[in-house]
């Protein structure tokens, strides 16, 4: 019984320890963190390139990042040359044409009476992407997106890739028409292109996935899960989807700054969550000790692949809606007359049952033009395609 009232007052004092940890944590980033440089961009090959420049905020602050301005911001490589960079607001665009694979390119960055660059590095060749499809275990799980690269150029040493993506999927009307009321004729008249019922709608992903070839065998990435679709209530699955993922290679030091930016990230706050300063980096700045936040990466060129999903091919939960469109039995033409006048459109029209009456549907605009969704009409130049293709 004494045991039991001594197990009972331990776990009554260590749950105060714990509470009393948990209401005096303080996440901010602290002082000498604030206001350190934080660089985004890629040093690509052939193509426009785009750097961002901004500041660190405390980890409270609800205001949008501060932008660096006035700042003089190159493109360099060893061999002497040199690509400025423009800027418009907070980034920096310059472009490059073919980079030698033989030299190393870097980024110099002059603001706030500092210079800062990024460690020299020889542009990484990336391997073509040989597969992506889309994989649904079950019928009430997710379709996870599964990427195999091509054989690696150096099978004999790990290799480390990123990848983005960009979406783009069909989308319908509540309704269709085929007819319009003529209140001339006083009848349904054929007229299928009065709104637009299909349209299309894209996105562009945010989160940057990495992956490492280490546990694979011959050090090729085979299957390997970079986001998921859902399968309930999703819009994107409806009807038809089409993904076209960007595949650059990285160097292993990349690959572990964008696991510890990820984990930042998530994990903000945590006890055990670095610091900004602490994040692995390639840029220094070369007139002072202040810390810099971000990776400068090179690339002599990038593979994509775009790949298509089709609904029927999968178990995709739709919504079960009620026929919302107004419905009237044998209307006369008076009533027709009103409610076109009231905004709505004619969408059937046709006879039924043994007494041959007159059924009419009626709905608004919003519901029969797919622009209401905030898709676009006019049909992207790849949709026409019938299979995936590797660029």
């Amino acid at each position: 019984m004494k045991s039991e009232k001594l197990y009972m007052i331990l776990c009554l004092i260590v749950g105060m320890m714990l509470s009393g940890c948990i209401d005096e944590f303080d996440a901010d980033i602290p002082t000498e963190d604030s206001d350190l440089l934080v660089v985004e961009g890629t040093i690509y090959s052939e193509r426009m390139n785009v750097f961002t420049l901004s500041y660190t905020q405390p980890i409270n602050s609800s205001s949008a990042p501060r932008m660096v301005m006035g700042a003089k911001v190159s493109v360099r490589g060893t061999d002497g040359s040199e690509y400025v960079a423009q800027q418009t607001d907070g980034n920096y665009s310059t472009y490059i044409g073919p980079l030698d694979p033989d030299v190393e390119y870097y980024l110099h960055i002059e603001t706030d009476g500092d210079v800062y660059e990024s460690e020299p590095q020889k542009p990484l060749r990336t391997e073509k992407i040989a597969d992506v499809r889309g994989v649904q275990d079950t019928p009430e799980s997710n379709i996870d997106v599964l990427i195999t690269p091509d054989a690696p150029f150096e099978p004999g040493k790990a290799n480390y890739y990123s990848w983005t993506y960009d979406e783009t999927w069909e989308v319908h009307s509540d309704y269709r028409t085929t007819v319009r009321y003529d209140i001339e004729q006083m009848k349904a008249v054929i007229d299928a292109y009065q709104f637009p019922w299909r349209g299309w709608k894209d996105a562009t992903s945010t989160t940057i996935m990495v992956g490492a070839s280490s546990n694979y065998e011959d050090q090729r990435i085979r299957r390997l899960k970079i986001y998921d679709i859902g399968y309930y209530n999703e819009e994107r699955m409806y009807y038809r989807y089409s993904g076209l993922v960007h595949q650059r290679s990285i160097s292993k030091a990349e690959y572990e700054y964008e696991l510890a930016r990820r984990q930042a990230s998530s994990e903000m706050g945590g006890l055990f969550t670095p610091q900004p300063s602490s994040l692995p980096t390639n840029i220094r700045c070369l007139t002072s000790q202040k810390h810099v936040i971000g990776f400068v990466g090179c690339a002599l060129n990038t593979s994509e692949y775009r790949f298509f999903l089709d609904a029927e091919d999968y178990a995709i939960h739709t919504p079960v809606k009620e026929d919302a469109r107004q419905w009237f039995t044998n209307p006369e033409d008076w009533l027709c007359r009103q409610l076109i006048e009231k905004g709505l459109f004619l969408c059937e029209w046709f006879t039924s049952g043994t007494d041959g009456s007159l059924q009419t549907a009626w709905a608004y605009e919003e519901q029969l033009d797919v622009r209401y969704k905030g898709a676009y009409i006019e049909e992207p130049d790849f949709w026409s395609l019938t299979e995936n293709v590797s660029y």
